[in-house]
């Protein structure tokens, strides 16, 4: 896996080529744009065989960009595939990739519940980790999200998949994890939803201020959360948690911009936890050889170039 310790710090650019990022290396590939449609080989180094944009880089296999990739983890990956609708977890700067980076290390090294207590201040046990919707005690899509999007007219494969849901015995949580994307509001033109509106007898307006289209053109993947969240939880007497995952130095108004369209209480909490939040919890768990990989990859991980200058995706991590 390739970091701050084998990246350039700054990789050239010119109108037609870009570097190879790889310390040491002197390919130059073609600028690959947005609607290039050419041979990709024209954009792959021939040293280090990654594709090579002028903001990030694609690894030729996704686990190279993996931490956990064991028979066990791999045979995981493979049956989540048949649920999640797309991996982008080849790209340096995949959220997704981050996320199973972390959240699977929790889960191995049994910190899960830990973790949680430790960032929602209350204490669960029974947790289970479904990964973009899979469910792995069902061993397929996760039965109670499948039935809730149904409940709101969601097309099946277009469907709300949090990156990361974990139930527990006393609390539902949906983790919406982000890097680099920020949380982008709805199309201004976006189409007033009359299934969400009125869905499960009208649930929009019990957990909502706001009317659909206020909430759905400030925050529109955020309510979807919220609104089949709150409802799953509902059904199973659960406390819900809606988290919003990201890095310390973004999002820094998220919870006041979103809050002031929902109705909040003591069962129905929305909150912005950091990256960084959890890499602290993981720094003070007991030392192993899987903690070493960790904080080494905080350390190290980078989230691709921005004017040719390569970004730390944990500058405050040292």
């Amino acid at each position: 896996m390739l970091g701050i310790e084998e990246l350039k710090e700054r990789i050239e650019l010119t109108r037609t080529t870009v570097e190879c990022p790889v310390k040491g290396c002197s390919e130059r590939v073609e600028i690959q744009h947005r609607n290039t449609r050419e041979d990709e080989a024209r954009f792959i180094c021939p040293r280090h065989r990654i594709v090579i944009t002028p903001s990030t880089f694609r690894y030729p296999n996704e686990l190279d960009n993996l931490l956990w990739k064991e028979p066990s983890d791999r045979e995981l990956l493979d049956r989540i595939k048949k649920v999640k609708r797309e991996s982008r977890m080849a790209w340096d700067n995949s959220e997704d990739a981050v996320s199973w980076n972390v959240f699977r290390f929790l889960e191995r090294n049994n910190l899960i519940e830990g973790c949680l207590e430790s960032i929602t201040g209350t204490s669960v046990k029974s947790a289970e980790v479904i990964y973009w919707s899979y469910s792995q005690r069902e061993d397929t899509g996760w039965s109670l999200l499948d039935r809730v999007r149904r409940e709101f007219g969601e097309l099946e494969k277009r469907g709300s998949e949090p990156d990361i849901i974990i139930s527990t015995d006393r609390v539902l949580l949906f983790i919406e994890a982000k890097m680099t994307s920020g949380n982008k509001p709805g199309h201004s033109n976006i189409a007033s939803s009359a299934a969400y509106q009125t869905g499960a007898g009208n649930w929009f307006s019990k957990v909502f201020r706001s009317d659909y289209e206020s909430v759905a053109k400030d925050k529109y993947e955020l309510m979807r959360f919220w609104l089949l969240g709150t409802w799953i939880a509902e059904q199973q007497g659960l406390d819900f948690r809606l988290i919003n995952l990201v890095l310390s130095k973004r999002e820094k108004d998220i919870e006041a911009t979103f809050k002031r369209h929902i109705r909040e209480d003591q069962r129905n909490r929305f909150l912005r936890v950091t990256w960084e939040t959890i890499h602290e919890y993981i720094s003070k768990s007991s030392p192993t050889s899987d903690r070493d990989i960790m904080m080494r990859y905080f350390r190290n991980k980078t989230i691709g170039y921005r004017n040719g200058r390569l970004q730390r995706a944990f500058p405050s991590i040292s």
